[in-house]
């Protein structure tokens, strides 16, 4: 082998490789998957967020069911889940297993793991993988992977729901654009191909919203809960 090694101990050596970024992925899932919307409902509010508004477990039906303070904890509980891990794994795994002619395994593994926290959100074992839009993990991990790419989708976030008044739009505005502005500040392979899955979760996430957003019944952003 031209490495220097018997080739039986570098298939192995693969498999470990192999097998570490599975777990770690695996791992990252897991993380993403902790119900933060429906646990803060539950244990501080006593109410099940999943009963009210849209049902769902991410920030804006927290704005609905819980008013202002429980939104904006739930909203950064499920950010930090996408930027903690994905931040760990950007610098335990700088410069690892680098090659001429690849990206960065840093990029590489840190990209996976951001992955992995956005479909576990997504998609929660503990819901019966039900879970969140993912837009809050998704900006979590694009400001762990480069934090002004995250300034640029949180901005765009920002004003697509400030000018329409639809949370909706913002979201999948800030997302969808997201992409141009990894590659613009990183030039990074994995990190952009992480960001381009996450609008596409994240456009899939919102199609209800799509089809009410069409049929005029999308609901407005209201500040605090409808019986207050």
């Amino acid at each position: 082998m031209d490495v220097g090694i018997p080739e039986s101990t570098a298939i192995g050596m693969l498999v470990i490789v192999v097998a570490m970024v599975i777990g770690i992925f695996i791992a990252a899932f897991l993380v993403g998957s902790i119900p933060f919307g429906y646990l803060v409902g539950r244990l501080f509010f006593h109410t099940d967020i999943r009963k009210q508004g849209s049902g769902n477990i991410g920030a804006m039906n927290a704005l609905r069911a819980l008013g202002t303070r429980g939104a904006a904890v739930v909203l950064l509980l499920d950010a930090l889940k996408g930027f903690v891990p994905t931040l760990w794994a950007l610098n335990v795994f700088n410069g690892f297993l680098d090659t001429p002619g690849f990206p960065p395994g840093g990029q590489v593994i840190a990209s996976l793991v951001a992955t992995g926290t956005v479909l576990g959100h997504c998609f929660s074992p503990w819901l019966r993988f039900r879970g969140g839009k993912g837009v809050a993990t998704t900006f979590g991990a694009i400001f762990a992977l480069c934090w002004p790419a995250g300034l640029v989708a949180v901005g765009l976030w920002v004003a697509g729901a400030a000018i329409t008044r639809y949370s909706s739009v913002g979201s999948m505005l800030g997302s969808v654009l997201a992409p141009v502005a990894l590659w613009f500040f990183t030039g990074s392979l994995p990190e952009t191909a992480f960001s381009v899955v996450a609008a596409l979760v994240v456009l899939l996430r919102h199609r209800d919203n799509i089809a009410r957003l069409r049929t005029g019944a999308e609901s407005r952003i209201r500040l605090s809960k409808p019986n207050a």
